[in-house]
C-alpha cells in the first residue's frame, strides 16, 4: 500500500472516524477537505443490495443531473446525412458516420458519449470489442440510440449522465466539482440517488442502500446517513 500523503492525511483527519454524515454536512465537507490544485470531479459511490450476476438484478439508468456535471461532455453523433444538421444544431461536437468508424477501429476514443440511430446500429454495433471496454457503446436503454438525434445531444449536453452497478453492486458517478456551491451538489446527488431508488428490481431482497458514500477526485470518502435523504 502507497505511502499516504500530507494533504491526504490532513483531509482524512477532518472526519470523524466511524460518522455518517446528512447529505447536506458531506455536500459541504467535500469542499472542505479537497485538497488538490485542479476543480476536482465530486464523485458518488452507492453499494447496492443485488446480485449484478442475476440478469434481473443488473441496475443500469440515466438521470439529469439539474446543475450537470460542471464537465464538458464531447459528443460524438453516427449518423446518415439526413441528420447530420440537426446532430450539429444540438451542439454535437463530431458528426458523421463511416470516417469516423474507420477512426474508431484504429483505436480513436476521444469522446465522452456517442450517440448513433437504430438504422445504423448494424455498422456501429461492429465497435463493441473498441467501444465496449470504455463504457461508450451506445444503447437504447442510455438514450443514445434513437431517432430523435437533436433531443439526445441537448439532454447529455445539459448534464444527462449514464450508470450502472459493477460486479460488486456498486455504482459510480461524478455528479459535480468541488468549485459547485453545495446546494448543487446536494440537488445532484438526490436526483441520482432518486433516480436509482425507482430502479429497484423486483427480485432484491433485505436492504436496497446498503452505503453511500461522497468523495472528491483525490479526496477520502464521506460516509452519508441515509435516512438524511428523503425520498430513497
Amino acid at each position: 500500500m502507497g505511502k499516504i500523503g500530507k494533504k491526504r492525511k490532513a483531509a482524512e483527519e477532518k472526519l470523524e472516524p466511524g460518522k455518517e454524515y446528512s447529505l447536506q454536512e458531506a455536500a459541504q465537507l467535500v469542499k472542505e477537505i479537497s485538497f488538490a490544485n485542479f476543480d476536482e470531479a465530486v464523485d458518488i459511490d452507492v453499494r447496492l443490495g443485488v446480485d449484478p450476476k442475476k440478469a434481473d438484478q443488473m441496475v443500469r439508468g440515466v438521470a439529469t443531473l439539474p446543475h450537470g456535471t460542471g464537465k464538458e461532455t464531447r459528443v460524438l453523433v453516427l449518423c446518415t446525412p439526413d441528420k447530420e444538421q440537426e446532430a450539429k444544431d444540438a451542439g454535437a461536437d463530431y458528426v458523421g458516420l463511416d470516417e469516423y468508424i474507420k477512426k474508431i477501429e484504429g483505436g480513436w476514443t476521444d469522446v465522452d458519449v456517442i450517440i448513433t440511430m437504430p438504422t445504423v446500429m448494424a455498422k456501429v454495433g461492429k465497435l463493441g470489442r473498441v467501444l465496449g471496454p470504455r463504457g461508450l457503446m451506445p444503447n437504447p436503454k442510455s438514450g443514445t440510440v434513437t431517432i430523435d438525434i437533436g433531443k439526445a445531444v441537448k439532454e447529455v449536453k445539459m448534464g444527462k449522465i449514464d450508470f450502472k452497478v459493477d460486479k460488486y453492486g456498486i455504482i459510480h458517478a461524478s455528479i459535480g466539482k468541488v468549485s459547485f456551491e453545495p446546494e448543487k451538489i446536494k440537488e445532484n446527488a438526490e436526483e441520482i440517488l432518486h433516480t436509482i431508488s425507482k430502479l429497484k428490481p423486483a427480485s432484491a431482497k433485505g436492504t436496497y442502500f446498503k452505503s453511500i458514500s461522497l468523495s472528491s477526485t483525490m479526496g477520502p470518502g464521506i460516509k452519508l446517513d441515509k435516512s438524511s435523504i428523503t425520498g430513497i
